[in-house]
């Protein structure tokens, strides 16, 4: 029995089971929970299914820290919610309450390429079925699901201008990593140091040269997004 659980609570790898399972079941559950909030003729209804799960997702990352500050060495030089994909997660439901255009147009690139990375390149020390392991899909996928249910329920769509605004705004992000990264001698948003786990990163050399090449492709990437929009809307034109 110790066996089988220091075996599944090993780091998740990629293409695994571990991996690949909970991406299909959220791609199932998307597709069913934004058909049928389309389908629905109530907009209350519409609106109450959307603060629902981002209240789910974001009380997944509340409690987690919670339970690992209570039970758990919690050290805030590795452990706070200030890495970009759980900060997003902490404070989604401000978005789906208030529905703000400039926080869409912000938070859609930063969800989309900032949650692919991680979906593609999971970095989970602990395995299934530590809280970490659920913690982390939720926030990830959940965080897909909710800006996609923005799109494609409350037709929201970015706007050229958009892609600018994002990378702004993103450097605003980077600016307060650094300084907090400062203070507590701390690595948050890789800034100082690599992910251990394999990510994309790893093809763009040592520090601080795969800083400088995300920064630089960054603008490219929520480019190609933005088209990705630009063809949907033209398909359903036509």
């Amino acid at each position: 029995m110790h066996f089988l659980t220091t075996l599944l609570l090993q780091r998740v790898a990629i293409g695994s089971l571990e991996h690949l399972i909970p991406i299909g079941i959220a791609i199932v559950f998307s597709v069913l929970f934004i058909r049928f909030a389309k389908q629905s003729s109530n907009q209350n209804i519409k609106v109450r299914l959307f603060n629902g799960l981002a209240v789910f997702v974001s009380l997944s990352v509340f409690s987690f820290h919670l339970y690992y500050f209570g039970f758990e060495s919690y050290n805030i030089k590795t452990d706070l919610p200030l890495y970009l994909c759980s900060l997003i997660a902490l404070l989604i439901p401000i978005f789906s309450y208030n529905r703000k255009y400039w926080m869409f147009e912000i938070l859609v690139f930063w969800i989309i390429a900032g949650t692919l990375q991680g979906v593609i390149t999971p970095d989970i020390v602990e395995g299934f079925p530590s809280f970490d392991y659920f913690r982390y899909w939720i926030v990830h996928l959940g965080l897909l699901s909710i800006i996609f249910y923005a799109v494609f329920v409350f037709e929201m769509k970015p706007r050229f201008n958009s892609v600018f605004i994002s990378f702004f705004a993103l450097q605003l992000y980077v600016v307060f990593m650094v300084i907090i990264n400062f203070v507590l001698d701390a690595n948050y948003f890789y800034l100082n140091q690599k992910p251990e786990s394999a990510s994309l990163l790893d093809y763009f050399g040592e520090w601080p040269y795969y800083i400088i090449i995300t920064q630089l492709i960054i603008i490219p990437f929520f480019f190609i997004i933005y088209l990705g929009f630009n063809f949907i809307c033209f398909k359903k034109k036509r």
